[in-house]
């Protein structure tokens, strides 16, 4: 008897989908060794050439004129793609998408971003006999999420599922089970250790996240933390962003020991595990990682729409707070001076009060789909 087969299909705006996807893969191989998984960026995968110049587009839409994008995600909130969109998004970038699920032939189809969802559920109108998993990657429910052919939605939080439910979507397809982050970042490591592993030293430490799009490469905001240089030590991590790396790495200002600049790393969960405060955009799933790993959060000016919605539900449940100015940065980092390790088991202990979901509730979800 042949595995099931999962399909788990995504797209490139942001990191966040494509890693819940992953994170979802691994963690229904490790729960169960008679599923096979596939993950794709459904458009990049059927327009390599195509696809780069979209996200690039959006990407520069999103960090030059975040108000146009905000103003975008509210005025289409309440709405579902409509079938004039889904045409043209199955004419313009997903016309193979078909012909891809003929070949794989998935018994589940999960998705962890809009598009591919609005693209099933088209095919599934066509005829298409395949079950459609939809896991919402943020503290709120936009209506591109929405649609009736979906069969199954997994989000974070009650609130979201209170959400879907004032859409008219039955309260048995929608289940809770928090945003599916990659198992690594349920362990804890030796920070001792991983100090020694990285060549740091035993001052309080503060990750900087967000700079993937050169996000937070803001003169006034990185100059004001290397002012705290030889009292903090600094982990500024700018993903794939390789010419904002060149460029810190070239200022004067970042050539110190207790600065380190790191670009795309696969172990965030270890430097989340070393640092005693994490700086990042709003975005789901840094959010969630970093409510696994129990570690405070300053949020950084959050892009209107969804991390908006983000930063409103962790700092309403007292898991992080916004930078409303220099001083919110200076009040932090004297807490970390004066006392770092009693301040984050604290934070540990209100993490697990709030109830970072089990990690295994979202893959078995998707297995009791799978065993219908």
């Amino acid at each position: 008897m042949r595995k099931k087969r999962v399909l788990l299909l995504s797209e490139g705006f942001g990191a966040g989908h494509t890693q819940a996807a992953h994170a979802l893969s691994d963690s229904l191989r490790m729960l169960s060794p008679e599923v096979q998984t596939r993950v794709l960026e459904l458009g990049t995968f059927l327009h390599p050439t195509l696809a780069p110049w979209i996200l690039t587009a959006y990407r520069k839409t999103v960090s030059t004129q975040p108000k146009l994008y905000g103003l975008m995600y509210r005025s289409q909130y309440k709405k579902s793609l409509n079938r004039f969109t889904q045409l043209a998004l199955h004419r313009i970038f997903y016309a193979q998408a078909a012909e891809v699920i003929h070949q794989l032939r998935p018994d589940t189809i999960v998705c962890t971003h809009p598009f591919p969802s609005a693209v099933i559920s088209r095919l599934k109108r066509s005829g298409l006999n395949v079950p459609l998993c939809t896991v919402i990657t943020d503290y709120d429910a936009h209506g591109t999420w929405v649609s009736p052919e979906v069969n199954t939605y997994l989000v974070s939080t009650p609130d979201v599922k209170e959400k879907l439910l004032s859409r008219g979507i039955p309260s048995e397809t929608v289940k809770v089970t928090g945003i599916p982050i990659h198992p690594n970042f349920w362990e804890q490591h030796n920070r001792e250790e991983l100090r020694s592993r990285f060549g740091l030293s035993a001052l309080p430490t503060v990750l900087v996240m967000g700079g993937g799009w050169g996000l937070v490469k803001d003169e006034g905001f990185l100059q004001h933390l290397t002012t705290w240089r030889d009292r903090i030590q600094l982990v500024v991590c700018l993903g794939n962003n390789e010419k904002a790396l060149a460029e810190l790495a070239e200022d004067e200002r970042f050539r110190h020991p207790n600065i380190r600049l790191l670009g795309f790393t696969k172990e965030i969960d270890k430097w989340m595990d070393v640092s005693d405060l994490l700086i990042t955009k709003p975005g789901g799933m840094t959010c969630t990682e970093g409510l696994a790993k129990g570690i405070p959060m300053l949020f950084y000016k959050p892009i209107p729409g969804q991390e908006e919605e983000n930063l409103q539900y962790f700092t309403q449940h007292g898991l992080g707070e916004p930078i409303k100015s220099a001083e919110t940065i200076d009040h932090w980092f004297r807490l970390l001076t004066d006392k770092v390790f009693e301040m984050r088991q604290a934070r540990a202990g209100l993490v697990r009060k709030e109830g970072a979901y089990n990690p295994a509730q979202c893959p078995q979800a998707i297995m009791e789909v799978l065993a219908r």
